[in-house]
C-alpha cells in the first residue's frame, strides 16, 4: 500500500505536499464561509459564482496548461506555480484581516488562483511520474490522493475552529505560508534520482494534437464524459455542505468545518484503498458513480447532522474512486509525449464545468432548499453511471472479439 515511500524524492515530495494540502483545504473552507456569512446573508449562488471564478480557467486555459506540463521542466514550473498561490493566499489573508475584504475581492483572487492553478494541476499530476517512475505510478497516484484526502479531514475542521476562533483571514495567512513547505521539498530533491518524461516539441497545433489523440481513444472520451457529469454537478459540495449546515442543520463554523471533515474520511478510505490496488479498472467507475449517485441521495435525505454525515462518508469514497481511478487510467494509457495534455484534458473537464455547475446548484439551493440541490449532484452520479456501464459493456465486446 505504502510502496512508493521507499523512495527519497518521493517522501520528500509526499511531506511537503501534505502540508500544503492542509492549508489548501483551511483556505477553501474559510473562503465558502466568509462568502456565504460574512460578505452576503447565506447567499448559495454567490458561492457559486466565487466557485466558478476559480475553476472555470482550468477549461478557458487548456491549449496551454498542458503544453506548459508536457514541454517545460516540471519542476521548475512547480515551483513557478506554487510560489505565485503562495502570495495570493496570503494577500487576500491579510485583506481579510484588516476588515476590508469585500465580495469582489474574493471573486477577483478566486479568478486568479484559478488561472495560476490550471497550470499547477497538470504538471503537479505528471510529475509524480518523475519521481517513482511508470510501474509505481499508479500507487503514487493514489498515496498523493490519500495525502489529499488525510489534509481534507485536518483541514476543515481546523478551520472551522480557527474561523470560530480568531476569524477567516487568518485561515488564508495560514494557507499561504503552507506553500513554503512545497517549495522546500522542492529544491531538496534528488535530481540525479528523478525520472525525467520525454519533452514535447515545440511544434504548431499541439493541443489540437491532444484532441485527435482523444478522438481516437473510446476509452478515454467515456472516461471525459463521466468526469463533466460528475465534476460539473456533483462536486460542489462546498455548496451542498455549507447549505444543509446553515439551512438545515442551522450549525456554527465548527459544524461546518466538522460535516466537511467528515467527508474527507470517506475520500481517505477510499483513497487508501485504492492504494491497494496494483492497477485501476474501469468497473472502478462503473462503482463509484453508482455509489456517488446513492451517497447524495441519502445526504439528501438525512434528517440529522449526524446522518447527514454519515452519507457523507460514502459519498467522499465514492467520489474519490472516481476522480482517483480516471486519473490513475489516463496516465498509465496515455503516451508519455502527450500525458501532461491529456491531464490537462481531464482536469479542464472534471473542474472546468463548475461555472456551469455551481451557479445552478447554488440557484436550485437558494430556490428549492438544499436538499433539492443534492438531488442534482445524485443525477449527475446515476447518468455517469450509465455511461460507465456502456462504456464498459463495450470494452468486453472488444474484448471477445
Amino acid at each position: 500500500m505504502f510502496r512508493s515511500l521507499r523512495l527519497f524524492n518521493y517522501r520528500v515530495w509526499a511531506a511537503g505536499a501534505l502540508v500544503s494540502n492542509i492549508g489548501t483545504w483551511v483556505q477553501r473552507t474559510a473562503q465558502d464561509w466568509l462568502v456565504l456569512t460574512e460578505l452576503t446573508h447565506h447567499d448559495a449562488s454567490a458561492v457559486g459564482l466565487v466557485m466558478a471564478l476559480q475553476y472555470g480557467p482550468q477549461f478557458l486555459l487548456l491549449p496551454w496548461t498542458g503544453m506548459a506540463a508536457d514541454r517545460l521542466n516540471q519542476r521548475r514550473l512547480l515551483m513557478v506555480t506554487q510560489g505565485v498561490m503562495g502570495v495570493l493566499a496570503l494577500a487576500l489573508g491579510v485583506l481579510t484581516v484588516s476588515g476590508e475584504a469585500r465580495l469582489w475581492h474574493v471573486c477577483i483572487f478566486a479568478f486568479l488562483l484559478g488561472c495560476v492553478a490550471a497550470f499547477d494541476a497538470p504538471v503537479r499530476q505528471t510529475f509524480v511520474s518523475e519521481l517513482v517512475g511508470h510501474d509505481d505510478l499508479p500507487n503514487a497516484v493514489a498515496l498523493n490522493s490519500t495525502s489529499f484526502n488525510a489534509a481534507r479531514m485536518i483541514g476543515p475542521a481546523t478551520a472551522g475552529l480557527a474561523i470560530a476562533a480568531i476569524g477567516s483571514g487568518w485561515a488564508f495567512v495560514f494557507n499561504g505560508l503552507s506553500f513554503f513547505a512545497v517549495l522546500a521539498s522542492l529544491c531538496f530533491l534528488r535530481s540525479g534520482e528523478l525520472r525525467p518524461n520525454p519533452r514535447a516539441a515545440r511544434v504548431r497545433g499541439g493541443f489540437v494534437e491532444g484532441l485527435r489523440y482523444v478522438g481516437g481513444r473510446p476509452d478515454l472520451k467515456a472516461i471525459l464524459l463521466i468526469l463533466f457529469l460528475v465534476g460539473t454537478f456533483g462536486l460542489n459540495f462546498p455548496i451542498f455542505i455549507s447549505t444543509m449546515a446553515v439551512g438545515a442543520f442551522h450549525s456554527n463554523a465548527a459544524g461546518y468545518g466538522i460535516l466537511s471533515a467528515a467527508m474527507a474520511v470517506g475520500t481517505m478510505g477510499g483513497a487508501l484503498l485504492n492504494a491497494r490496488r496494483a492497477r485501476p479498472e474501469f468497473t472502478s467507475l462503473l462503482v463509484g458513480t453508482l455509489l456517488f449517485g446513492v451517497g447524495c441521495t441519502l445526504a439528501a435525505m438525512a434528517p440529522s447532522p449526524l446522518t447527514f454525515a454519515a452519507a457523507l462518508v460514502l459519498t467522499g469514497a465514492a467520489a474519490l474512486t472516481v476522480t482517483n481511478t480516471s486519473n490513475s487510467l489516463v496516465q498509465i494509457s496515455t503516451d508519455p509525449v502527450l500525458r501532461g495534455r491529456m491531464m490537462a484534458l481531464r482536469v479542464g473537464v472534471a473542474l472546468g464545468g463548475t461555472p456551469i455547475g455551481a451557479p445552478l446548484v447554488g440557484w436550485v439551493a437558494d430556490h428549492y432548499g438544499p436538499r433539492a440541490a443534492l438531488c442534482v449532484g445524485a443525477a449527475s452520479g446515476f447518468v455517469a453511471a450509465i455511461v460507465a456501464a456502456i462504456a464498459l459493456r463495450r470494452r468486453v465486446h472488444q474484448r471477445i472479439a
